[in-house]
């Protein structure tokens, strides 16, 4: 059985249908990757998908679809993508175990890649 690279909350997995159901009858999800810049070196980017490109992995979650640019893969690992929404901003957010520091404003993040390894030892050792 293959390892799911990223999990979507309830509030995430709502809030992508919400996208798609407005998006016009092309959409099909969202795709989650990451680009260079901001103050901490890494953002995540968030795209609509018409057309899934085939090489992206996939999660569904209740109907919502994001898939995962190849190129994020090893940094987005592990990650859980969440929505919130508070006073002041609402968005998606990614609770990242490959975070390793964020910028004061939140707009970026500093990622290393995923220890496959270690990731394999857990595995190996989670209870089936």
């Amino acid at each position: 059985m293959g390892f799911q690279v990223m999990t979507m909350s309830d509030a995430a997995a709502a809030r992508v249908r919400a996208i798609v159901e407005n998006s016009g009858p092309d959409a099909k999800g969202i795709r989650v990757g990451i680009k260079k810049g901001g103050c901490a070196g890494m953002e995540y980017t968030i795209d609509m998908v018409t057309e899934p490109n085939p090489r992206d992995d996939r999660i569904e979650k209740d109907g919502a679809s994001v898939w995962i640019d190849p190129a994020a893969v090893l940094y987005l690992l592990g990650t859980e993508m969440g929505f919130e929404t508070t006073t002041l901003r609402s968005g998606f957010t990614f609770h990242n175990p490959n975070q390793t520091s964020a910028c004061g404003c939140g707009e970026s993040v500093e990622l290393k890649a995923a220890d496959l390894s270690e990731l394999a030892k857990q595995r190996q050792a989670a209870p089936a």
